[in-house]
């Protein structure tokens, strides 16, 4: 496949699953000392990919779960944030100014932190209480982040009597790196004709919902915008008829992200629309992505499956543009 390492895919995506039974014990264990909140702190999107895990105790758990940005934390406090709180924060680089500052901040308050992190040695690393190390590049990283946090997630609501089967869906989880890897194969020549599309569009919308929206703020924010420059709305589809919709005509390309959770009609109805009235709309349906995964864990890693075959639609979008998923003009320029 194009620009693509399948042994170092896999090799990261084992990595991030094995991490489990280690984040089951540390989770576990703070708990269990009498941690009473937990807060997803990542910048930019990293924090993004923090998102379904923490919906998921939002509506599944009763522990207090809260996903902020490191900068707006710093800025404003929490009431919240204490010496019983368990922190997590993702960086791949480990050295994002913001995270590193949320993580002083944290520590100031007396609370466990615990890094996710794909650079051994870096900052990050170094001054969390707990670290978490899966070696990944940015093309790779979504996945392993989403399976951390979601790991996250299982073994709170395990560790809290909220969260029933949870060897079953470790099991699962194992099997996954090899079904990401079928699915990128078997997507590759439709990822080409969704990259043409994008690629001969001056406006991209891409529409989610439930546990397809992070993603379709990640893609659209850290690889549309920021890897290719290209001018996107990532829109959530309960949103999409309180304005979105009065953009609708033909040539609009539309990118809308299905999942396998309860909220798909809330995308569906943006489609009907969206047939209606307009006449570019690319839908990409986590229903047709993978085999051999329950029913129950479907619903749960929808984002992990759309994003290991956006990585294709990436890899081939920057061949058909000429603009290399690295090339930046400002990024060095700041310190965020």
């Amino acid at each position: 496949m194009l620009n693509f390492d399948e042994h170092r895919f896999l090799q990261n995506q084992k990595g991030a699953v094995a991490r489990g039974a280690e984040l089951r014990g540390v989770i576990r264990e703070y708990l269990d000392r009498g941690a009473d909140s937990l807060f997803f702190l990542g910048a930019g999107g990293a924090g993004i990919l923090m998102w379904p895990a923490a919906e998921l105790l939002a509506r599944k758990s009763r522990l207090l779960t809260i996903c902020d940005t490191p900068a707006e934390l710093v800025a404003l406090g929490s009431v919240h944030l204490s010496a019983r709180s368990i922190v997590v924060v993702p960086s791949r680089s480990g050295d994002t100014a913001e995270s590193l500052e949320a993580l002083d901040y944290s520590k100031r308050a007396g609370a466990t932190v615990i890094a996710l992190t794909g650079t051994p040695g870096s900052q990050l690393a170094e001054r969390a209480d707990v670290t978490f190390m899966n070696q990944v590049g940015d093309d790779n990283s979504s996945e392993s982040f989403y399976i951390q946090s979601l790991l996250i997630a299982f073994a709170v609501m395990d560790a809290r009597g909220e969260f029933s089967g949870y060897e079953e869906v470790l099991e699962e989880f194992r099997r996954l790196p090899e079904v990401l890897l079928l699915a990128k194969q078997s997507f590759d020549p439709v990822a080409q004709e969704i990259a043409g599309t994008i690629a001969t569009s001056g406006y991209q919308m891409i529409v989610g919902a439930g546990s397809t929206w992070p993603e379709a703020m990640y893609y659209g924010m850290c690889i549309l915008e920021e890897m290719q420059w290209v001018r996107t709305r990532p829109v959530h589809a309960a949103d999409f008829f309180h304005g979105p919709l009065e953009l609708i005509e033909p040539g609009v390309s539309c990118l809308l992200l299905k999942g396998e959770d309860t909220s798909r009609p809330l995308v569906d109805r943006v489609e009907q629309f969206i047939s209606k009235y307009g006449d570019a709309a690319t839908v990409l349906d986590a229903a047709s992505v993978g085999s051999g995964i329950s029913d129950r864990v479907r619903s749960l890693v929808s984002p992990v499956l759309l994003a290991t075959v956006l990585e294709r639609v990436s890899a081939h979008l920057e061949v058909l543009r000429d603009h290399p998923l690295t090339t930046r003009r400002y990024y060095r320029q700041v310190a965020y």
